[in-house]
């Protein structure tokens, strides 16, 4: 099993950038993939980034690619999301999440597989 807890989350200027950082406790964190997903009011939660067990692959949304960078600190059992430019439409709860790793090639792309999640950090962006 594994906890999640993110942090890093606050209120930042259109065009401003922000580091969340999910710190997780458990068992074998190098096995399993890593997630940053975002629900903002009203709206279904979305998958943001992915990354592989080893880090070595990741992946983004459409939404926040270019923007959004995603990596993983196995000796520290940590996962990061740096954001840059930020955008209102960029407020949301930002949940981190884990699942069991499979492929070293790509990572997990399915939430439903997604079995661990923290409590969420909440971003808000004034324009």
């Amino acid at each position: 099993q594994v906890q999640l807890v993110e942090s890093g989350g606050g209120l930042v200027q259109a065009g401003d950038s922000l580091r969340l950082s999910c710190a997780a406790s458990g068992r074998s964190f190098s096995s399993y993939d890593m997630a940053w997903f975002r629900q903002p009011p009203g709206m279904e939660r979305e998958l943001l980034a992915a990354i592989t067990m080893s880090g070595a692959v990741t992946m983004y949304a459409d939404s926040v690619k270019g923007r959004f960078t995603i990596s993983r600190d196995n000796a520290k059992t940590a996962v990061y999301l740096e954001m840059n430019g930020l955008k209102p439409e960029d407020a949301a709860v930002y949940y981190c999440a884990a699942a069991r790793g499979s492929s070293y090639y790509e990572p997990i792309k399915e939430a439903y597989k997604y079995i661990y999640w923290g409590p969420g950090t909440q971003v808000t962006v004034s324009s």
